[in-house]
């Protein structure tokens, strides 16, 4: 018995010097994980600091996946920024409630509304702060 491989891909697209957007789609799982991790840590080690994982086409979920999610999101924020998560697949929705997760990221239903999460309290380009008085 053969398994076919599990749809996977990857894309970054950086917005300025500490934003990115990371676009997953099909399975974030075991086998897929250590490439994703990779290429989180390194968006972060390049000094990105407002994250945004765009997990719209993101179909399934494992432990694996969750505990990438979680690393990053501790490097992210010890470094001092913010990270989001753009999803609206009912499914992993859900993953992220039986496991409470939904409560330690900050899920949001669009990428504008995670980019402007993300953003918000970031000092700008010029040196002032973007975020609430």
């Amino acid at each position: 018995m053969s398994f076919t491989e599990p749809r996977f891909e990857l894309s970054e697209r950086p917005l300025d010097g500490r934003t990115t957007v990371i676009s997953v789609a099909g399975e974030l799982h075991v086998s897929t994980a250590p490439e994703f991790s990779r290429r989180l840590q390194e968006c972060i080690a390049d000094g990105k600091t407002a994250v945004v994982l765009d997990l719209t086409d993101v179909a399934f979920i494992d432990s694996t996946g969750l505990s990438v999610l979680l690393n990053a999101l501790r490097r992210v924020t010890r470094r001092g920024g913010r990270m989001a998560l753009v999803c609206t697949n009912p499914t992993v929705l859900r993953l992220f409630e039986i496991t409470k997760l939904d409560t330690t990221f900050d899920i949001q239903p669009s990428l504008d509304a995670a980019l402007e999460r993300v953003r918000a309290g970031q000092p700008s380009a010029d040196g002032s702060d973007d975020g609430a008085p």
